[in-house]
């Protein structure tokens, strides 16, 4: 097994729903560099904070029109306080949408749009303009995220309706369809049903799953990179939130979450609340691969210029205790950081390779989004 500082698989995930109108297989909307495969998570590095596996496909062109379906360019009015969303994984790189929400650059996106990533960057759409953007926390179980742009003003903001989706209402859903940045991607559909629930399953048929529930279902063609994009009612306001889509049939179905779960979730983690499965923040990074054959936390690999390095640990080192309290195992390391978040000050303790014990205090890098 080939040993990274963070190793993971690309399993895709799979939605099905259980609402009204029978079971449907569906897709995150993620758009992505790393080639789909159907294997599991591998070892995860046990001084970052556990990744699930998302959805991986292919970043590729996407050309309105060839599906049979309704879809254009975005208009301008269309595209107002909607943006792009590039995320730097640790193996590839992700493609995904997002909605400003004010002047000064909040952004509301899926979790799974910004999960893993190392670095975010945001594109609005109508200026061309990109920026740097910091994760603020969210609600993994929601699949809502709050992203804070750095050194923005003057944005304009999507218009959120006051009125819910109701079935049978005509609606817009825009993004960037394809992951392949330009012009945003308009598809015009219907509510087809409320409330429903849908399950995240993987294709290698490994147990268990990630619940979605209480969502939109559209008629609607939505594809990937449009996650975290809008659902605009006939007044152009946002009622929704791109999430999923159907997969395996030409007949897409569009799933969304509502704008007033979308409203809440976004209070919560401004409000700096943990409750509800709200996390703020990136969780401390050490900066060590290690070897997953080994009981004790054996150093495969070093991250170059992490808090590890600083410290002077290497490959060959057992890590034995942090902050004093004897971690024997890969999860007991695991779980000592992170327990801390990025910026903390701890104290590492390893056995060298030559037998020798070394202590030193570091201070934790960021972790990928977890």
């Amino acid at each position: 097994m080939t040993r990274h500082p963070l190793a993971l698989g690309t399993a895709a995930l799979l939605l099905v729903a259980t609402g009204a109108g029978g079971a449907a297989v569906a897709t995150h909307l993620l758009a992505d560099e790393a080639a789909p495969t159907s294997s599991a998570a591998t070892t995860q590095v046990p001084t970052t904070p556990e990744v699930p596996a998302t959805p991986y496909v292919r970043r590729q062109s996407y050309v309105p029109g060839a599906t049979g379906r309704d879809t254009a360019d975005a208009t301008d009015e269309q595209s107002t306080g909607v943006v792009e969303i590039s995320s730097t994984l640790t193996n590839g790189t992700s493609a995904g949408t997002g909605l400003v929400l004010d002047s000064d650059g909040t952004i509301v996106t899926n979790h799974h749009v910004v999960e893993g990533a190392t670095a975010i960057e945001v594109t609005v759409v109508t200026t061309g303009r990109t920026y740097t953007a910091r994760y603020v926390g969210a609600n993994a179980t929601t699949d809502v995220a709050v992203l804070q742009l750095e050194d923005a003003s003057g944005l304009t903001p999507v218009e959120l309706s006051d009125t819910a989706a109701a079935v049978g209402d005509e609606i817009t859903s825009v993004g960037d369809a394809g992951g392949d940045g330009g012009s945003l991607t308009a598809s015009p559909g219907t509510v087809a049903a409320l409330h429903d629930d849908i399950t995240v399953e993987s294709t290698d048929g490994s147990p268990g799953g990630t619940a979605l529930t209480d969502l939109i279902r559209m008629d609607a063609y939505v594809v990937p990179g449009d996650s975290g994009g809008a659902v605009l009612d006939a007044d152009g306001e946002v009622v929704g939130m791109n999430v999923a889509a159907s997969s395996g049939s030409s007949d897409v179905t569009g799933y969304a979450i509502p704008v007033a779960t979308v409203e809440r979730v976004v209070a919560q983690i401004e409000s700096g609340d943990t409750g509800s499965g709200v996390e703020l923040g990136y969780d401390g990074y050490l900066g060590v691969a290690l070897d997953p054959s080994a009981g004790a936390p054996l150093v495969a690999e070093v991250t170059h210029s992490s808090a590890a390095a600083s410290a002077g640990i290497a490959a060959g080192d057992t890590i034995t205790r942090v902050d004093g309290t004897a971690v024997g195992t890969t999860d007991e390391l695991r779980a000592a950081i992170s327990a801390h978040a990025a910026g903390d000050r701890v104290t590492v303790t390893w056995t060298t390779a030559t037998g020798s014990t070394e202590s030193a205090t570091v201070t934790l890098g960021e972790a990928p989004v977890s």
